[in-house]
């Protein structure tokens, strides 16, 4: 992994991820040099703040070059710059305590730059609303504009994850290109639905699951008997258990898999293991909706996919990078083997040979990525 920061995982982390979601590496590296001193003498969380600032600098200079570019009538080249500036308006925003007022215009202003770089750039997105118990959860369906019916991904975020980031990150155009369309959502307790309708997040995801598929079923775009589910991170245990009590989805595909997320905050109260984010017992209870850790973690128990992924009966594909420093790999095989139901399961382990050995291939976001594209779109036209 690239490690501007030496020794602090959880900045190399977010920079790593900026860089997949299509990020300059000049501009990254003009945001950290300011904040390489203090990345070492204060740590990740409470330099966090400085860490913003430095960020935003360069997206607010992002984005007014793209306004000029705009300006002067260059569509695509501001639609890209824009779309630039909202990876880097999100990237900083991510990794603030939720008690960090500048985060939310923040957040604001990469959701507002997000869609205004893709009409820019002509590409189909489309905001939606998903139905979720007495009101809705929002997501975005990209597709190629032709309304030609084709297969279709449900895209799960992880924990600190967001449906843009994801988008930007080129799984929506990965997909495209084989045929697929992509309804990435926000599900509770990410993106808009933790920020802007505090839904929190719950493990039993098939109760949001269900009707995202549900929305899916209402498209002339989508063939209905060919919707299939992909999470990554977090999401590596909740699109499973969809998987395992939704039996409409045709198949389900992992980037990382997570079989015993319970049981490692359990190992991260030990501090076990990396962090995703800064103030991250201060996120995981925003996101669950939890002021005590200890209440957190007792319902946190039930994330854990032992007796679950048994009950898939559709393709299931696990990927997973061999020095996972989040998420231990040892979760692949044991999701593989008690998926003893799945008509085709397979586990990919990426390695030192493929150049993507981290958490959810963010040391280089194509390997994983491509594959999971590659293996849906063959079993999609495995069903005919």
């Amino acid at each position: 992994m690239f490690e501007p920061f030496p020794g602090n995982y959880v900045w190399n982390l977010a920079v790593n991820l900026a860089l997949v979601c299509g990020g300059n590496h000049g501009e990254i590296d003009e945001a950290n040099r300011p904040i390489v001193d203090a990345s070492k003498t204060m740590g990740p969380d409470k330099a966090s703040a400085l860490m913003f600032d430095s960020w935003i600098a360069v997206a607010d200079q992002v984005a007014q070059n793209a306004a000029d570019d705009e300006a002067e009538g260059f569509a695509m080249s501001a639609g890209t710059k824009y779309l630039r500036a909202s990876g880097y308006y999100l990237a900083a925003e991510r990794m603030q305590a939720r008690d960090y007022p500048p985060r939310w215009a923040a957040y604001d202003k990469g959701m507002e730059l997000f869609h205004k770089g893709c009409q820019l750039r002509g590409i189909h997105v489309e905001k939606v609303e998903i139905s979720y118990e007495g009101g809705s959860y929002t997501g975005i369906f990209h597709h190629d504009g032709s309304g030609t019916p084709r297969p279709t991904l449900v895209s799960v975020n992880g924990l600190d994850s967001m449906k843009e980031q994801v988008f930007m990150a080129g799984h929506a155009q990965s997909n495209l290109e084989r045929g697929m369309n992509t309804l990435f959502v926000d599900q509770p307790g990410t993106g808009e639905a933790i920020r802007k309708r505090n839904l929190p997040a719950v493990y039993n995801g098939e109760i949001w699951g269900t009707p995202a598929l549900e929305y899916l079923l209402t498209r002339d775009d989508v063939i209905h008997d060919q919707i299939g589910i992909f999470g990554l991170s977090f999401g590596g245990y909740h699109a499973p258990r969809i998987a395992a009590n939704e039996p409409r989805y045709a198949l389900c595909a992992v980037m990382g898999a997570n079989h015993v997320w319970g049981k490692r905050q359990r190992e991260r109260v030990a501090n076990e293991g990396e962090n995703p984010v800064p103030h991250y017992w201060d996120h995981v209870m925003w996101v669950f909706g939890f002021e005590d850790r200890d209440a957190l973690l007792e319902y946190t128990d039930q994330v854990d996919l032992t007796g679950q992924v048994e009950k898939i009966k559709v393709p299931f594909l696990i990927t997973h990078g061999e020095n996972d420093r989040q998420i231990p790999a040892y979760n692949a095989p044991l999701s593989y083997e008690q998926a003893v139901n799945s008509p085709k399961r397979h586990m990919r382990m990426f390695t030192k040979k493929d150049f993507e050995v981290e958490h959810c291939g963010a040391d280089n976001g194509t390997g994983m990525r491509d594959y999971i594209a590659d293996w849906c779109a063959q079993t999609f036209a495995e069903m005919g």
